[in-house]
């Protein structure tokens, strides 16, 4: 399929293959994993017998997303139509794009990782981010009560505008003190952290007998390797994961958009698109993401 891209959605991961941090497959190489766009050509052997098994027929002229994929940094792009998704009416192409990859990552971590209860509390840390937004208003929907943090009064007000039931700002408190006060000394049974390797060692002591930290991010850096002896004293669970993992095969990629696009048709998610940038103005959109200067998600127009 050739899609010509109308929004292409900024994440971390992009900045972490720019740096090095995750691979890439060969250089040069386009950076970006999340657009939607237009299919503009179906290739040979689209629609024929046996072709549906491995991803929706699809035609020119389709509304489609993605968000695992290589390559998105471009204005058109070749790309299998078994990574495709068909895009909802009622979903325009701008919340699709912070949605996919961002909305596919709460997917796993709070259906498949650790699915909070009613009324448990949560911890999410970088609450006014592009996955924060969204991973809080999940969280909400499952009856959580969510603990965020976040860097500024600003990005406080965001998280709480997303449904934060307490915002603990990094500048002004301690935010280890603040969940042992939220929670009444007790701690807490899972943290979401995307931060990685500036709340990692805050987080461990924030969790409970038996707690879960799930990591899935560095935007502070990578955690550094540690003595699993650590996690003894209170039986506790580390994990890092990856969506690409969880979306490889194509009904789970059908799984996870179908539950985002769901959330989003019925306004039980809404996607705060922060910042806008002209995709020749790449460059700038990570910087200001690095410096920590966005709110919510970032979005680049082909």
């Amino acid at each position: 399929m050739v899609v010509r891209q109308k929004v292409v959605g900024v994440n971390y991961a992009d900045i972490y293959r720019r740096r090095g941090i995750y691979p890439l497959p060969s250089l040069p190489a386009v950076i970006g994993v999340e657009a939607a766009g237009v299919v503009e050509t179906v290739g040979p052997g689209a629609g024929k017998a046996g072709f549906a098994d491995d991803g929706p027929v699809l035609q020119p002229g389709d509304r489609v997303a993605y968000g695992c994929v290589q390559g998105a940094y471009c204005t058109r792009r070749v790309i299998p139509a078994h990574r495709l998704v068909r895009l909802p009416d009622g979903i325009d192409f701008e919340t699709a794009a912070g949605a996919m990859l961002k909305g596919m990552t709460s997917w796993y971590l709070l259906r498949r990782t650790y699915p909070p209860s009613a009324g448990e509390h949560v911890l999410v840390h970088a609450a006014a981010g592009g996955v924060g937004t969204i991973l809080t208003q999940w969280a909400k929907v499952l009856g959580a009560t969510v603990i965020g943090t976040a860097g500024s009064m600003e990005k406080a007000c965001l998280a709480r505008e997303h449904g934060c039931d307490h915002v603990i700002r990094y500048e002004e408190e301690d935010f280890v003190e603040r969940v042992h006060e939220i929670t009444g000394g007790e701690g807490l049974s899972v943290i979401y952290d995307g931060v990685g390797a500036a709340t990692f060692e805050g987080s461990l002591k924030c969790l409970s007998r038996f707690g879960t930290l799930v990591s899935f991010g560095n935007a502070s850096g990578v955690v550094p390797p540690f003595s699993l002896l650590r996690l003894m004293d209170k039986c506790l669970t580390v994990t890092r994961t990856s969506v690409l993992v969880h979306v490889e095969h194509r009904a789970d990629l059908e799984e996870a958009a179908g539950a985002v696009f769901g959330h989003l048709k019925t306004g039980r998610i809404r996607i705060n698109i922060g910042q806008r940038f002209p995709l020749s103005d790449a460059a700038e959109a990570h910087r200001a993401l690095e410096s920590r200067q966005t709110l919510g998600c970032t979005v680049l127009l082909p």
